[in-house]
């Protein structure tokens, strides 16, 4: 598996990366949520755009950018519209959100966008190639709030992401038990010894699959999600707290 350079953040090498994500519903809260960054354990943020009041308004939008870039300095932002069908705030039209995710990458002010694998082959490559163009990294997504896939379909799913072009494989299940979880792990696992050529991020979401959340090192996930005040999943704990966890499984590997 190759790792990827974004801005100083070597992901997919050494300890799992932190992200934590900047969630608010209008400009004073998400730029209150940035300014307690940094100086946490954070190494990259995700502007959860979904949950702007004013997302869909251009110029308030590209502002609201700006405004992040420069609270973050040069820690890596990921621009992340995620949509009401895989957990989000906003129902959303598909040329709509195809725009969104080209803007933000053309506005010069983030380092990643997200597109959600079940958006369709098409729209997945014209985010990556719009992306591409502005030298924007993409994730590619898919998030399943209700049940966790068996093992192969985990597999076939990030395999999917890779074959389309995307930078970054991520997947995110809700288990129902603890062999769930396994499942989830086994596939990291299995993806990552046997067809990953770039980082993946898989996580078992919740409070049973917290253990995911903190072992991506061991199995192959390259970056978990921590909080830095308000969570934007269950199962997100302090970004401080899982940077300790992390630093000791790997000292201890």
């Amino acid at each position: 598996m190759n790792s990827i350079k974004v801005r100083n953040l070597d992901i997919g090498a050494g300890i799992p990366k932190i992200c934590v994500p900047i969630v608010g519903t209008d400009r004073t809260a998400i730029l209150d949520a940035a300014k307690r960054i940094p100086g946490s354990a954070a190494d990259l943020a995700e502007w959860r755009a979904d949950w702007y009041e004013d997302i869909f308004d251009e110029q308030k939008t590209g502002e609201m950018l700006k405004e992040l870039r420069m609270i973050l300095g040069d820690m890596p932002i990921l621009f992340t519209f995620r949509t009401a069908r895989e957990g989000g705030e906003k129902e959303i039209e598909l040329a709509r959100y195809l725009e969104l995710n080209r803007q933000a990458a053309a506005s010069g002010c983030v380092d990643l966008v997200d597109v959600e694998l079940f958006t369709g082959d098409d729209a997945v490559r014209t985010v990556i190639d719009a992306a591409h163009r502005h030298s924007v990294k993409v994730i590619a997504s898919n998030h399943d709030f209700h049940a966790t896939p068996s093992k192969e379909e985990i597999i076939i799913r990030l395999i999917k992401m890779q074959e389309l072009g995307a930078d970054i494989l991520k997947i995110a299940v809700m288990p129902q038990n603890s062999r769930d979880v396994l499942t989830l792990l086994s596939a990291t696992e299995e993806m990552t010894r046997l067809y990953a050529e770039r980082p993946l991020i898989t996580m078992s979401m919740g409070g049973t699959g917290l253990m995911s959340r903190l072992c991506g090192e061991t199995f192959g996930s390259a970056v978990t999600f921590g909080a830095v005040g308000k969570t934007s999943a269950p199962g997100q704990i302090a970004a401080d707290e899982l940077a300790q966890v992390l630093e000791l499984l790997h000292k201890n590997r």
